[in-house]
C-alpha cells in the first residue's frame, strides 16, 4: 500500500487543530508495537505534539482531528466527551432502506479483541440517527450521525435494522460485485472476480465542532476513490 503525504491529506489547519481526510487502511493510532504506518505517527512527523482527538476503524475513511498543542488536544476532547462534536458519516448499505430520521438506541457491549455486540443490560447507551440519501435497485447510500462514539457504532446499528454496509463482513454485509449488478459481465478464464470495494462502504463524511478561539467550524472530507467508483458504478448499473 502507497503511503500518502501527510499534506496531501490535510482538509483544515491552523496553528491548534489539523483535519485530514484519513485514506482507508491506515489506521488512527498505534494499533500494536511494530512499524505499521499510522495517523498519529505521520501526524508527529509533521508536528511535534499532534494528538489523535478520536479514532476512526482502519477501513473507515474520512474526516479525523489532530490536535497540535495540549490546550487544543484538551478542547477537543471536552467536546467529545460533552456530545458537543457533530459527525456526519456515508454508507452504502445492502438492500433499498427507506430511513427518515431513524433513531437507533440500542447499548453497546465491548466484548473484546475488536468486537462489540447489543446487550440491553450491560451496554453503554449508543444513539444513532439514520436518514436515506439515495436509492438503488440492491443498495441505498444512508447518512448516519451518531450522537454518541461508541466502537463499531454505524456498523452494528445498520445491521440491526437488516441493512449492513456493503462488504462489512463482521456484521454479514456482503462485498459488491460488478458481475452482480451488470449483466452480461464476463471474467476471464481462471481469474477470480475482486469485489468493487476491499474494504467496507463507510466514510466520516463531515466533522463539525469548535476552534479555540469559540468559532465553530464544520469540514468535509470528499470521498476517496474507492468510495467514489462504488457509487459511480451504482449510479450507471444499479439506479
Amino acid at each position: 500500500m502507497k503511503i500518502p503525504r501527510f499534506t496531501d491529506l490535510i482538509l483544515f489547519e491552523n496553528d491548534d487543530v489539523i483535519v485530514v481526510n484519513k485514506p482507508p487502511f491506515v489506521a488512527s493510532l498505534d494499533e500494536r508495537e511494530g512499524g505499521e504506518i499510522n495517523m498519529l505517527r505521520l501526524a508527529k512527523a509533521y508536528t511535534d505534539d499532534a494528538q489523535v482527538c478520536h479514532r476512526l476503524d482502519k477501513e473507515t475513511s474520512g474526516a479525523l482531528i489532530i490536535a497540535k498543542n495540549p490546550e487544543a488536544y484538551r478542547s477537543v476532547s471536552m467536546q467529545f466527551e460533552r456530545r458537543q462534536v457533530k459527525k456526519v458519516y456515508h454508507a452504502v448499505i445492502d438492500g433499498t432502506h427507506v430511513f427518515e430520521d431513524l433513531f437507533v438506541d440500542l447499548p453497546i457491549l465491548n466484548v473484546g479483541k475488536s468486537s462489540v455486540s447489543i446487550s440491553r443490560q450491560d451496554g453503554k447507551r449508543a444513539e444513532t440517527w439514520f436518514n436515506s440519501l439515495k436509492y438503488y435497485k440492491h443498495y441505498t447510500l444512508v447518512e448516519c450521525r451518531p450522537v454518541t462514539g461508541r466502537m463499531h457504532q454505524i456498523r452494528i446499528h445498520l445491521a440491526t435494522q437488516r441493512a449492513s454496509i456493503a462488504g462489512d463482513e463482521m456484521y454479514k454485509g456482503q462485498p459488491v460485485f460488478l458481475s452482480k449488478l451488470k449483466r452480461k459481465y464476463h471474467l476471464g478464464k481462471e481469474q477470480e472476480e475482486q469485489p468493487i470495494m476491499k474494504r467496507f462502504a463507510l466514510h466520516a463524511y463531515e466533522v463539525s465542532f469548535k476552534l479555540l478561539n469559540g468559532e465553530e467550524i464544520t469540514i468535509h472530507a470528499p470521498y476517496p476513490k474507492d468510495f467514489e467508483t462504488l457509487l459511480k458504478l451504482l449510479d450507471k448499473f444499479d439506479s
